[in-house]
């Protein structure tokens, strides 16, 4: 039975709407190892709540650049807060909110970096308070600027303190080197996106994993196990995934091992980045609409 087509048309119909719509679309659509996807939810998540989530925060991104990226964080999280009541996407707003405020005019690779420099406390404020009303999992307590205090330093700078345990945070800080040098290229690379988006951004998802191990795992089970799951992403892209036997075995291994324990290794930054990326690859023309019928 056909589901209810995910790319119907926004109410908001804008370019920067709809990147960001079917950045998010294609990312919750593709059967990425240990992710909520058509066929796999969680608990407390299912694939209907992301795309609904999508539907929400598309629009906000619209005024960006004009309203800038702590107001467009916050409101961003308000609006999801209130159609699925809990985090669905808080990551991916975070990363988006930066490439979105880029000037139409300019490229992502030229401009990000002019948006970071511009960051403000009140950005910072802003985005504090869209991480209390997500409340995301394995935050903790930071030394310093921690998100239940009030910021003392701008956004980047704020990023800056959690670089080195946080992958979303090191994005702000070294100007979104993942998203907009190796997911980006990764998908320029790729023959036909549009025929095959689904592998595509697989491939994309186990090749950031195996590249650097996902914060959020390392957060909520420890690095051991953060490590683990890269190494087991790299065994399945070196066994020729998709093209060999043994390499989706080895993937559906992935998939069983990451949705144990309570779904607590859900490698959710790495997804978040995937979404990222896509949204780039779309808002720089790399490719036009896929079709995401789903089935």
């Amino acid at each position: 039975m056909d589901r209810k087509h995910p790319l119907a048309k926004s109410p908001v119909d804008n370019e920067l709407t709809h990147a960001v719509r079917l950045a998010c679309v294609l990312e919750a659509t593709a059967r990425k190892p240990g992710n909520v996807h058509p066929d796999a939810s969680f608990d407390d998540l299912t694939y209907d709540d992301f795309i609904r989530s999508a539907d929400a925060i598309a629009p906000v991104f619209a005024d960006a650049a004009r309203n800038g990226v702590g107001e467009t964080v916050l409101e961003a999280v308000r609006r999801t807060h209130a159609v699925v009541g809990r985090n669905t996407n808080l990551g991916i707003v975070l990363l988006i909110a930066p490439l979105a405020a880029v000037p139409r005019e300019r490229s992502l690779i030229d401009g990000a970096q002019d948006v970071l420099d511009r960051l403000t406390i009140e950005d910072t404020r802003d985005v504090y308070a869209a991480i209390r009303l997500a409340q995301p999992g394995g935050m903790g307590e930071a030394a310093a600027e921690d998100i239940d205090t009030e910021p003392s330093v701008t956004l980047q700078a704020a990023m800056r303190l959690a670089a080195d345990r946080d992958a979303i945070a090191a994005e702000y800080t070294h100007g979104f080197p993942l998203t907009l040098g190796f997911g980006l290229a990764q998908l320029r690379a790729t023959p036909e996106f549009e025929n095959n988006w689904r592998t595509s951004i697989v491939r994309l998802h186990l090749s950031l994993m195996a590249r650097q191990p996902d914060t959020l795992i390392a957060r909520k089970r420890g690095m051991d196990e953060a490590i683990q799951s890269s190494s087991m992403a790299r065994d399945v892209l070196d066994a020729g995934w998709p093209n060999s036997r043994r390499a989706r075995d080895l993937i559906e291994d992935l998939d069983v091992w990451l949705r144990a324990v309570g779904n607590q290794r859900n490698p959710g930054t790495t997804a978040d980045l995937v979404a990222a990326s896509v949204f780039a690859a779309i808002r720089e023309g790399v490719f036009t609409t896929p079709d995401v019928r789903i089935r």
